[in-house]
C-alpha cells in the first residue's frame, strides 16, 4: 500500500435492488480494491427506506440515514450514488451534491435521458464529475466505450435490444407462439415485470438509454423527448410466425443513425433478419451494436438489468474516479457538455420497408380496392400473402403487405386512409422492416 493513500468515502443513496447490490459489491470486494488497486474504499453513509433494508445488505447502524441530505452534506464523503430513480428527489440530490464539490454516480436513465445537459453544465461548474454508465445497458460497458475506447471513430449507428423485460417477452412468444397478454401477465408473475409494465412495453425506458447513448456516439446532444416511441403492445404471436417464415425476426430496438442530414434516433418494434448478431439476442438479456467508420461493427453483450449487473457498472464508475481521489488528486471536472450541433430527423422522412397486416372484407374487389390505397400512396407492393383465419363466418381476412422501400408519412397516411375505408375492417398492425445493410455505410474500406 502506498504512503500516500487515503480512503475515499462513499455515500449511497438507495438500498434496493441495485443499490443493495452495490453495497455488498463494495464490501465483498474492498480486500481485492485495496491489494489490486490501492483504492480503499469505504460506505460512510447509506440511505434507505428503513434500517432493515440496510441491514440485510450489511450496513451499520452508524453509516445508516433515512434522509438523503444527511448523506450529501457529510464532510467525509467524496462521491454520492444516486440509485433511486425517477425525477425527485433525484435532480435536487444532484444539485446538492454538485454545490457540496460530491461527485454523483447514477444509474438515472429516465432523469439523463432529458436532463443531463443541465446537469453536466452544473457539475463542471462545480468541478466535480457526473458518471452514468449504469444508466445504458445495465452490466454492459457501453458508455465507457463510446467515451474512450471508440472515441477515435466517427460512430455511425448505435442499435440495441436496451430492455430486457420486452426482449424477455417477444422471445417467449416466438418460443411458445404465445400471444402478448398471456407472456405478461406470467412476467409479472414471475417479477420479470413491473405491475405497472408501461415504462418498459411502451418504450420509454429504451427510449432514454437510446438518447443517451446517441449523445454520448454523436456528440450531439439528443433527448428522451427526440426519439420517436412505440411499444409492442400491437405485436401478435401471428405476427412473429409470419415474421419468422419470411426470415424475420422481430425486436424492440433502439436505433440512432448519425446520416448526412442528421440524427435517425428512434425506438420501435424492428423486423431484423434472422441470421443479423441482434436477432440471436434472446430472453432478458440486452446487446449494443455499434458501428464505427474505423472499426467497422462491434456488439456488446450482457444482463441489462439486476442487482449485481447493474451494481458492476455502478461500482466501475465509482473505482474510476477513486482512483485519483485516493493519491489525493482532483478527477478532472466534467466535461463541457453537448450542445446540438445536428439535427434532429423528423420520424417521415424514414424510408424503409414495411409490414402490414390488414383485416380486409371478405368480398369481391376489396382487395383490389387497399391496393390502390397504397398505389395513390407511392407505395409500391413486393408480397401479399392471405393468412387462414381458421374462421369461416368471418366477415375479413387476414391478409399480410410487405412493401418496396418507402417513406414513413406515406406508410403512416395510407394506413389512415385503409382504416376510414370500407375495404378494410381493421389495419391490425405496421412494423418496420429496418435495412440493417445501411447501418454500415460510410465504414472505411481495409
Amino acid at each position: 500500500m502506498q504512503d500516500n493513500l487515503r480512503t475515499v468515502n462513499v455515500g449511497l443513496i438507495g438500498l434496493g435492488t441495485v443499490g443493495g447490490g452495490v453495497a455488498r459489491t463494495i464490501l465483498s470486494h474492498h480486500d481485492r480494491y485495496l491489494d489490486a488497486y490501492n483504492i480503499d474504499l469505504q460506505i460512510a453513509r447509506a440511505c434507505g427506506l428503513v434500517w432493515e433494508q440496510a441491514e440485510a445488505v450489511g450496513i451499520t447502524p452508524e453509516q445508516f440515514t433515512s434522509d438523503w441530505h444527511d448523506v450529501v452534506s457529510d464532510e467525509n464523503v467524496d462521491i454520492v450514488v444516486e440509485l433511486i430513480g425517477g425525477e425527485h428527489p433525484a435532480a435536487e440530490i444532484y444539485e446538492a451534491a454538485f454545490a457540496a464539490g460530491k461527485h454523483v454516480v447514477t444509474a438515472n436513465k429516465a432523469l439523463l435521458g432529458r436532463h443531463v445537459e443541465a446537469f453536466a453544465r452544473t457539475a463542471r461548474e462545480h468541478g466535480v464529475q457526473l458518471k452514468c454508465e449504469a444508466s445504458c445497458g445495465g452490466g454492459i460497458p457501453i458508455v465507457s466505450t463510446l467515451e474512450r475506447d471508440l472515441v477515435g471513430n466517427e460512430i455511425l449507428t448505435i442499435a440495441g435490444i436496451l430492455n430486457g423485460t420486452t426482449n424477455y417477452i417477444l422471445s417467449r412468444m416466438e418460443a411458445e407462439g404465445a400471444d402478448y397478454a398471456d407472456v405478461l401477465a406470467d412476467a409479472q408473475a414471475k417479477g420479470y415485470a413491473e405491475a405497472d409494465p408501461s415504462a418498459d412495453v411502451d418504450g420509454f425506458d429504451a427510449a432514454s438509454k437510446t438518447a443517451i447513448l446517441a449523445s454520448i456516439g454523436f456528440s450531439s446532444r439528443v433527448t428522451t423527448d427526440d426519439v420517436y416511441q412505440q411499444g409492442i403492445r400491437t405485436i401478435t404471436a401471428e405476427d412473429i410466425s409470419v415474421a419468422h417464415d419470411l426470415g424475420y425476426t422481430i425486436k424492440l430496438l433502439g436505433i440512432a443513425r448519425n446520416t448526412a442530414e442528421g440524427v435517425d434516433v428512434r425506438v420501435h418494434p424492428t423486423m431484423i433478419p434472422l441470421d443479423h448478431q441482434l436477432a440471436k439476442v434472446s430472453g432478458a438479456m440486452n446487446a449494443v451494436y455499434v458501428v464505427g467508420d474505423a472499426v467497422g461493427e462491434t456488439m456488446f453483450y450482457g444482463a441489462g438489468a439486476g442487482s449485481f449487473p447493474t451494481a458492476s457498472a455502478v461500482v466501475g464508475d465509482i473505482l474510476t474516479l477513486s482512483e485519483q481521489i485516493s493519491r489525493g488528486v482532483a478527477p478532472l471536472p466534467e466535461s463541457e457538455p453537448f450542445s446540438r450541433n445536428k439535427p434532429i430527423r423528423s420520424m417521415d422522412e424514414l424510408e424503409t420497408k414495411y409490414y402490414i397486416r390488414l383485416r380486409v372484407a371478405d368480398r369481391v374487389g376489396a382487395l383490389a380496392e387497399a391496393v390502390d390505397v397504397f398505389a395513390k400512396h407511392d407505395i409500391s407492393i413486393s408480397l401479399i400473402n392471405q393468412l387462414e383465419d381458421g374462421n369461416s363466418d368471418s366477415n375479413a381476412c387476414s391478409v399480410i403487405f410487405l412493401t418496396h422501400k418507402a417513406l414513413e408519412k406515406n406508410v403512416q397516411d395510407a394506413a389512415a386512409a385503409l382504416a376510414a375505408s370500407d375495404c378494410v375492417s381493421e389495419v391490425a398492425n405496421v412494423l418496420r422492416i429496418e435495412d440493417v445493410d445501411a447501418w454500415t455505410d460510410g465504414v472505411m474500406a481495409n
